[in-house]
């Protein structure tokens, strides 16, 4: 479909539109004056995504053929002959009671999405995945080198390996795509994070391990940025990782995190691999038991106990002019601000 630039509205599709990160890329998407579709499925929630302008098109993965039924729905959502200029993929499982549940997840609805995409002739322009670092495994564990993305992937989590597996599919599945690999995200309506919060807000700092841990965050809004600009500038094909560029330590973060919210005395508590893996297998057999995903798993526990996070973020810098803007101290006192507004702390 050839487009005339200086009228064309671009469109970009955002599927996994309604989580933390989703609704940030919807928001993205408007700001940049985007024509932006949010694919959601039936039990999504969209409160974040309220008001934010966004067309809804619902999807059904688990349908008895998903690929014919994603294929409609695709067709039934624009008009005839019409498609995204872009999608952003940014629908994933971080935590699942079994792993045929990451697979399916992760990997199985993504085959069957980038089939449908063919089937129903909207192929777009470019399509950004939004992968993890996990995808990687373990780095440099021992000398603390950062993550390139020129390091082999040896994944040690479930996750992981089914982000993995959904990469590779990407390489051969005729859309051009490119990869982002994200370290940490945090920011407004995140869960995960909210826990280190909640707990430096009472006073005390869990972390684990007695051997150095560098750690590396990115502040949602940068990732979100970051998606876009790879859509407009990165080559397809390509992989990259995204982070703040800088890496570290637990002390430092709590030390920002107990500025923040003015909190003079903070007890840091240093807990041995050990308790840590037997908590997480008590945490995540009870998990199966009530039938809901526990935050704490084996998968959580790898995670933690990894040592070295940091990320060189200069590729994704040169081929798309990728530099992050919100520092750590900027995120977490956004973050915290939110939190508060919202009466979670």
């Amino acid at each position: 479909m050839k487009k005339d630039d200086t009228t064309h509205t671009p469109r970009v599709l955002i599927v996994g539109a309604g989580g933390f990160t989703g609704s940030f890329l919807v928001r993205e998407g408007v700001a940049r004056g985007y024509e932006v579709y949010a694919g959601v499925r039936a039990s999504t929630s969209r409160r974040y995504l309220e008001g934010s302008g966004a067309k809804y098109v619902v999807m059904d993965f688990e349908a008895e053929r998903p690929v014919e039924a994603l294929a409609e729905t695709l067709r039934q959502a624009l008009p005839e002959g019409e498609r995204w200029d872009y999608i952003i993929y940014n629908l994933g499982a971080t935590k699942c009671l079994r792993f045929t549940d990451f697979n399916t997840i992760n990997y199985r609805y993504l085959q069957n999405f980038t089939d449908a995409l063919k089937a129903a002739d909207m192929v777009p322009e470019k399509m950004v995945y939004i992968s993890s670092l996990s995808a990687v495994g373990p780095a440099d564990e021992k000398g603390g080198t950062p993550y390139t993305e020129t390091l082999i992937p040896t994944p040690n989590t479930r996750y992981g390996a089914s982000k993995l597996k959904a990469e590779m599919w990407l390489a051969t599945a005729g859309i051009p795509t490119v990869i982002l690999r994200c370290t940490g995200v945090y920011g407004p309506h995140d869960r995960d994070y909210y826990l280190m919060f909640k707990s430096i807000a009472k006073g005390w700092d869990f972390s684990v391990g007695f051997r150095r841990q560098t750690l590396s965050f990115i502040y949602v809004e940068d990732m979100a940025r970051a998606a876009y600009d790879a859509l407009l500038h990165a080559p397809a094909g390509e992989t990259y990782h995204i982070a703040e560029g800088v890496s570290y330590t637990q002390r430092e973060f709590r030390k920002m995190v107990a500025r923040e919210m003015k909190k003079r005395v903070v007890v840091p508590v240093r807990l041995p691999l050990i308790a840590l893996k037997a908590v997480s297998v008590v945490a995540e057999k009870i998990g199966v038991l009530r039938g809901t995903p526990s935050t704490l798993n084996s998968d959580k526990y790898n995670i933690m106990a990894q040592r070295n996070w940091g990320v060189d973020i200069s590729k994704a810098h040169r081929d798309f002019g990728f530099s992050p803007r919100v520092s750590l101290q900027e995120g977490i006192r956004r973050t915290l601000q939110w939190y508060k507004e919202e009466k979670w702390l």
